[in-house]
């Protein structure tokens, strides 16, 4: 375990940490977070049209939640581009790069264009479903700005500094719409179909039980490294996405929600992070509880953002963070939460969430019930609740022995 743990802090974890603040690999991220605020304001739509459901007088606000999480692809493509840019130094082209994906995206998505100049183009395409094209469409102008822009051409010219923008704005633009007009409308190509084919053994392995139990176990493994699960933005967010679209979708047709892949499975139903990414709430309880007052002091101050679901302060301080002996409970508990919640709603025993409400620091059991719409909820809140304290209780006890007996050395030491 020695040799383990050494290779984890001292090899692994840096290596991580590096390969995360590349700008290509820091700027999806980045993309991903920017457009939060646009799918919670989709969720807000969701929890209002809750209340709608018993008041049918209130106003529709659909075309809310259309023109929000409904342009998650455009969306991405535009933040993508303008977020490599940023990361790559390239600040002269974060806007311009970002219009030019629009542009990309709009093509990738196969429009139909008639002689009388009408446009027209499945709306579907612009939303979730879209996401994976709008982060192609958004690296392909990258690339190309980046080419480019290294080139810093006209820099020795002796034209006015605002000819100079132009140009160099010109010939990426340029080159960036040429090649996907000559990919959709020279070549016939419909990229939006191709890049979800090229992808959909990805979302499809997202929504088996291995896959969603890997995506849940790699969050939390190198979330106990210190790297937050933010870092899997890029994967989860398009996986996630198009499953509760997906769910929405089939439940508007009379159909069954199937896809448990989704944040609000994992996040908003609060079962699988229960306190937190890797189910700290039970062990924030025992430390509570403590005959370490060390342990008893952080465990009092981080139990209130526990309940809603926000690990942090635990995470640090306790700390669970390159602690072997906690960091193996929470790995245990990235498993068994995810198979609990897996084997609860594909039997049918609980519902699978059917709306968008992405606010994970709803407390459970109350989200649970909230996001699945199933008092049952409650009983697998209370199966899990237990299965976690199982788990931690072990590994806990000998950590808060080892930690006394610190606390006791320094009192005599003093």
């Amino acid at each position: 375990m020695n040799r383990f743990m050494d290779w984890l802090s001292n090899s692994f974890t840096p290596t991580m940490n590096k390969f995360a603040q590349r700008p290509w690999v820091a700027a999806l991220s980045s993309s991903m977070q920017k457009i939060i605020p646009f799918i919670l304001t989709g969720s807000i739509i969701h929890l209002y049209n809750v209340l709608r459901s018993y008041i049918t007088t209130l106003p529709n606000l659909v075309r809310i939640i259309n023109f929000s999480f409904g342009m998650l692809g455009l969306l991405t493509a535009f933040m993508v581009a303008n977020q490599v840019m940023e990361k790559l130094g390239h600040t002269k082209y974060t806007i311009n790069a970002g219009l030019t994906a629009i542009s990309v995206f709009l093509m990738f998505i196969k429009p139909i264009i008639n002689d009388n100049g009408v446009l027209t183009v499945e709306f579907a395409r612009f939303g979730p479903t879209g996401i994976i094209v709008g982060i192609v469409a958004g690296y392909l102008v990258s690339i190309i700005f980046h080419f480019i822009g290294k080139r810093d051409l006209l820099s020795e010219s002796s034209l006015p500094d605002f000819v100079i923008g132009w140009v160099q704005n010109i010939i990426p633009i340029f080159t960036s719409i040429a090649v996907a007009v000559l990919l959709t409308f020279k070549f016939d190509i419909d990229l939006f179909a191709l890049i979800l084919k090229v992808f959909s053994p990805i979302q499809g392995f997202g929504q088996t039980l291995p896959g969603f139990v890997l995506l849940i176990f790699l969050m939390t493994f190198f979330y106990t490294l210190g790297i937050s699960h933010w870092l899997w933005n890029g994967i989860k967010t398009p996986i996630f996405m198009a499953g509760i679209a997906a769910n929405i979708a089939a439940v508007e047709q009379g159909l069954s929600a199937t896809n448990i892949a989704t944040n609000e499975a994992v996040f908003t139903a609060g079962l699988i992070t229960m306190g937190g990414m890797g189910a700290t709430l039970t062990l924030n309880l025992l430390m509570c509880f403590s005959k370490s007052k060390s342990l008893k002091t952080v465990g009092r101050l981080s139990i209130l953002p526990s309940i809603f679901n926000i690990n942090e302060p635990i995470m640090y301080s306790a700390p669970i963070v390159m602690n072997p002996l906690l960091m193996v409970p929470m790995w245990i508990n990235a498993i068994t939460g995810p198979l609990v919640i897996w084997f609860t709603m594909r039997s049918g025993f609980l519902n699978i969430p059917s709306k968008m409400i992405q606010v994970g620091q709803i407390p459970a059991p109350l989200s649970s019930v909230m996001i699945t719409e199933d008092l049952r909820a409650i009983i697998v809140y209370i199966l899990l609740f237990i299965i976690y304290l199982a788990t931690w209780y072990p590994f806990f006890k000998v950590y808060e022995k080892q930690r006394i007996t610190e606390e006791e050395f320094e009192a005599t030491s003093k």
